[in-house]
């Protein structure tokens, strides 16, 4: 009964469109791979009279065969109605409201249609103070400053990013909806943005960043429009929010694909304008990435704060050296340390923990270089020690230092104590070979 009331409710939404339906035997999603709880979500709005579909990633890889990581929902009903309909929802966001609804520690997301927006629209939000929940307003550059003007299905088809990620799916009546050739893409492996590419790029410059984090996880090509277009629209990236773009990166980063991010991110510009001070030599950055995909696929443990710490050696370095002049080197460092975070902020907003854990790791390797047989004990106590050592084998993996120095510190971390006491007298030894000769100080002169 609900199955049926859902899809007269939906295909009154599209009977009038060009949109291709598919039938389940045609489109061959697994119902099994579907979360209950998006399905009582659905069934919910459903049966109190509401439009409603899953739609987004999740129908993409149910389509592509992957384990969707969440489920979203897209209906006509108002962010009020829908949180009105579930005891344990809550209304958030600015820029476009949408409702969270919580089932223990899982959330629905779920979003109302949306439309594109007209002069009107425009005009009336520069008109007025309060946006909230009723019209869309545009920055100078044509960046989407709000976007809550609601609309229909056929309308929110053209407010999605990506063709593949605007496919529509009734999980009651296992009937999905195509009003973008999006399958069609899908078959070839083709990310391509819906409309005009370099407007949506302006209106939401973070859908660069989309763009190319669904290249790199889905092993798809941008094609030419879209791909051209962010040559002419990379510098609106700076219209980002910092913290927004914080967010966005380490999710980049730590989706297990941030080796071929971070070259898509150099190909399109990208990186020099997120990340000014990043030298041209990218081998360290590059196997850090690497490093860090392997990490994730043996679902090890991984903090955007290295990745950052990697990507400000460079800088770091550089600026060292000229501070060293005029300063003694631990001085120049921790001075060099500070600007240059400090400096990264405007582009890319790091919050405090990861850049102490950053300038932890970079205090670090000085001791780790130099292994004095006096601080070896305390430097493998720090707390930070596993992390500014994994640090270490990146700059010997990139040919900034020996390799026999990374060699060094893994050995002793798997001696006995015997051993490790062993190898600290022989870095003594070795380090007392060449005494600094004290300077004689001058005689007097006899009277």
């Amino acid at each position: 009964m609900q199955a049926t009331k859902a899809l007269s409710n939906n295909l009154s939404a599209i009977a009038q469109s060009d949109a291709v339906l598919l039938s389940a035997s045609e489109h061959k999603i697994d119902s099994a791979d579907i979360d209950d709880s998006a399905i009582q979500v659905v069934e919910t709005l459903a049966t109190a009279g509401y439009e409603v579909f899953l739609v987004g990633g999740c129908v993409r890889d149910l389509l592509l065969k992957r384990q969707p990581k969440d489920f979203d929902v897209a209906t006509n009903a108002t962010p009020e109605q829908i949180n009105q309909l579930f005891r344990r929802s809550r209304i958030i966001g600015r820029r476009f409201r949408i409702v969270h609804v919580r089932f223990k520690r899982e959330i629905i997301e779920v979003s109302t249609f949306r439309r594109a927006v007209d002069k009107e629209d425009i005009s009336l939000a520069h008109s007025r103070k309060d946006l909230s929940g009723k019209v869309s307003a545009q920055s100078s550059k044509g960046v989407m400053l709000r976007d809550n003007a609601y609309g229909s299905l056929n309308e929110d088809v053209f407010r999605r990013d990506f063709t593949v990620n605007a496919l529509y799916y009734d999980p009651l009546s296992g009937t999905l909806i195509d009003h973008v050739k999006g399958m069609q893409d899908l078959d070839a492996g083709v990310l391509r943005i819906i409309g005009n590419a370099e407007q949506r790029y302006r209106e939401d410059p973070g859908r660069m960043l989309r763009a190319v984090r669904f290249s790199a996880k889905l092993g798809f090509e941008l094609d030419n429009d879209s791909s051209q277009a962010i040559h002419h629209t990379a510098e609106l990236i700076g219209e980002v929010s910092p913290a927004r773009l914080f967010d966005e990166l380490s999710k980049m980063f730590l989706s297990g694909n941030a080796e071929k991010i971070w070259e898509l991110l150099v190909h399109y510009n990208l990186a020099s304008l997120l990340f000014p001070s990043v030298s041209d030599d990218h081998s360290m950055i590059i196997e850090s990435m690497r490093s860090t995909d392997t990490r994730i696929s043996a679902e090890k443990p991984v903090t955007p704060g290295f990745i950052y710490g990697v990507l400000l050696w460079s800088a770091l370095q550089r600026r060292t050296q000229s501070h060293s002049a005029n300063m003694s080197v631990p001085q120049a460092r921790e001075t060099a340390a500070a600007e240059v975070i400090a400096e990264q902020q405007p582009n890319i907003s790091i919050p405090k923990r990861f850049t102490q854990f950053i300038r932890d790791v970079w205090r670090l390797q000085p001791k780790l270089e130099k292994r004095q047989s006096r601080q070896i004990e305390r430097t493998l106590g720090d707390r930070r020690f596993r992390a500014a050592y994994d640090f270490l084998l990146m700059r010997c993996s990139a040919g900034e230092l020996p390799s026999e120095l990374a060699d060094w510190w893994t050995r002793i971390q798997e001696v006995d104590s015997d051993e490790r006491a062993q190898m600290i007298r022989d870095q003594q030894t070795r380090g007392n070979k060449n005494p600094k000769r004290k300077k004689k100080k001058p005689s007097r002169p006899q009277p």
